[in-house]
Formats: C-alpha cells, structure tokens, sequence
C-alpha cells in the first residue's frame, strides 16, 4: 500500500512538472541563441488563458452547431473536446511565439535591452490576462484527454509513473529529448551554440545570426505558450492566475540551475515539484504560519544552487577533501552543478 501511495505520487510529480519543463525547455532554447525573455511568466499566465477561454468558447459553438444538425453534427463529444483542445494549444502557442518575437524585435532591430523588455511584457501580459480572465476565474469545464501507452503502461513501477498520463505530459518528456539530441548532438545545434556563445565567428562563418535568433526565439516561444495551456488543460483545469503566476521565474531559474542543458533542466523541475508535494503533505499537520515558510523550500533551493553554481566556494569545498575524494566529487560536482552560460547571452548583434 504503502508502495502505491508512492507511485501515486511520484506520477503526480511528473504530471505536475509538465508545464514548468516545457517552459523552461523553450526558455533554454531562447537563451542557447543569445536571447533572454524575462516575460516568461507573464506569457505563461495569458497563455494559459488564452487556451482556457478558447477550449471553452469552441466547446460550446460546436456543442451548439451539434444540437442544431449543423456540420458538426457526425462528431462525438470526445470528437469535440480533442478539436477544441488542439484549438485552444496552438492559441496558447502564437501567445507565447508572439511574445517572444516582441523580445527578439526589440533586441535585434530596435537595439533595446532584452531585460527591461521582457520585464515590462511580464507585467502587461500577467494584468492583461487578470482583466480579461476576472469575469472566468475558477470556472470549469475543461476536460483532460487521458491516453495511457498500451503495453508500456503495465510496466512494473516505471509504467504508472511514467507512461499513464496525458499527451501533454509526454510532450514534456520529448520535448527534454528532442532539445538535448537538436543541442548537442546535431549540426544546426552546433550552429545554436556557436551564435550563442561567439556570434562574431559564426556570422565570418556565414550564420545569419539574426535570423537564426528569430528562429529560435519562436520555437522557444511556443515551447512557452504550449507550458501555459497545459496550466489550464491538465493541470489545473480551470482559470485562475494566482496558481500560475510565479512558475515563469522558477522556470527561469531552473534554466541556470540545470546549467541550459535540457535534462537537468527537467530534473530541476521535478525537484521542485517533489518540494512542493512535501509542502502539499504537510499543510493538514502543521499551523498555516508554519505552511508559509515551508512553502518558501523550493525558492531557498533555487537561490541556493544559484550560489554554488556561480560562486568559487564550491571549488574551495572541494580543495579541503582528501585527494581520493577530490578525484571523485570534482567530475560529479562539475557536471550535476556547475554552469557556464552562454558567452553571448542577452549581448545585442549587429551584423552591419
């Protein structure tokens, strides 16, 4: 029993994470290519509404057309809630790809700093969706489209943790895959890095170095406003922006604390999210006043290994080991917590 409670919780986590990993993914790609988009949160936030207001809008006119005998008569209710879902994404996605061209513009035309940009869009995105969202907050009416993995689901453990969830929550897990093999392992992510770390060189390579942001900038964008319909399509199933916003700056901060590597990014996420879990757990056995501070943890954590992983003392750490210690923890620390960003990052280009 004690064994399934576990598991239960564990397949939360990972469910939980969903929209925080792809955020945090699209972010990573943003920053790979030398931008920085500080309006995360606020695109998370009107992304999530945006998907939430349209599944239901679309809900209900097909439902309308249905009852009617119009043309979407043939189609099922189940019919129904995917097309309105996939709706209600690919709003989300223009969202967070709008948002971050913005960022992109600013910085690659107008010459303007990438921070302030992305903090001014973070608060107009963030109230644009309270005043918009006020009249639907903690309305219902979104359904999530379960889609267990035949086979895969009956594994042992790995099977409810990992394979019995929803097609957003896979997305996450191939989204963390598919970035760290376009990263690493292939050429145009060797062109990524090399306009992120030395723009000059790749653009006397003959990189449209721009244009290669632009690029970038939307996919890491819509990476973003997918994370923000997952909110409002999965995980919290109804409207409401006090249990969004603040996941934008986590997932920024994860973002240096996975060290813009998409695997430690999720990771991280997870970690969060177990920290969270625990806060959950508790909240029935200790005083609200308590709950407040534990709920702190995870941005303790963050802020945490943001020292060590920008700081010298770790280093200093380690040279108070034992040789036999050092050999061991060096590689281990240097590859779990150090991070280098990227050496063009938030720099502007100007290929004149």
């Amino acid at each position: 029993m004690a064994d399934d409670v576990l598991i239960r919780q564990l397949a939360g986590i990972v469910a939980t994470g969903a929209p925080i990993i792809l955020a945090a993914v699209g972010e990573t790609l943003i920053e790979r290519a030398g931008l920085i988009n500080l309006g995360l949160d606020g695109t998370l936030t009107l992304a999530a509404f945006g998907a939430f207001i349209t599944v239901l809008t679309v809900q209900t006119a097909l439902t309308a057309h249905q009852a009617a005998g119009g043309l979407f008569a043939a189609l099922s209710p189940g019919a129904i809630t995917l097309l309105a879902t996939l709706i209600g994404v690919l709003v989300a996605m223009l969202i967070g790809v709008a948002e971050s061209l913005l960022v992109a513009y600013s910085s690659i035309r107008l010459k303007r700093s990438q921070v302030a940009v992305g903090f001014v869009l973070t608060l107009l995105c963030r109230d644009l969706a309270i005043f918009l969202g006020g009249s639907y907050r903690d309305l219902g009416g979104i359904n999530v489209i379960f889609a267990p993995i035949p086979f895969l689901k009956d594994i042992p453990v790995v099977g409810p943790i990992i394979f019995q969830h929803d097609i957003f929550t896979y997305l996450s897990l191939l989204a963390v895959i598919g970035a760290s093999i376009w990263v690493f392992r292939t050429r145009p992510g060797l062109v990524l890095r090399s306009v992120g770390e030395r723009p000059e060189t790749a653009f006397a390579r003959g990189t449209a170095v721009n244009r290669i942001r632009y690029r970038y900038a939307m996919m890491g964008g819509a990476l973003i406003g997918l994370g923000g319909a997952v909110y409002t399509l999965n995980v919290n199933l109804t409207w409401n922006e006090s249990s969004i916003s603040g996941n934008g700056w986590i997932a920024l901060a994860i973002v240096i604390f996975g060290g813009w590597k998409p695997v430690r990014v999720m990771f991280g996420v997870y970690l969060v999210a177990a920290l969270r879990a625990v806060v959950t757990a508790l909240q029935s056995s200790f005083s609200p006043a308590i709950i407040q501070i534990i709920n702190t943890l995870p941005w303790l954590l963050m802020i945490g290994t943001l020292f060590l992983v920008s700081s010298p003392y770790l280093e200093r750490l380690l040279y108070r080991l034992p040789s036999r210690w050092q050999t061991i923890a060096g590689p281990l620390v240097q590859t779990l917590l150090r991070a280098k960003p990227p050496a063009a990052l938030g720099t502007n280009f100007d290929e004149g």
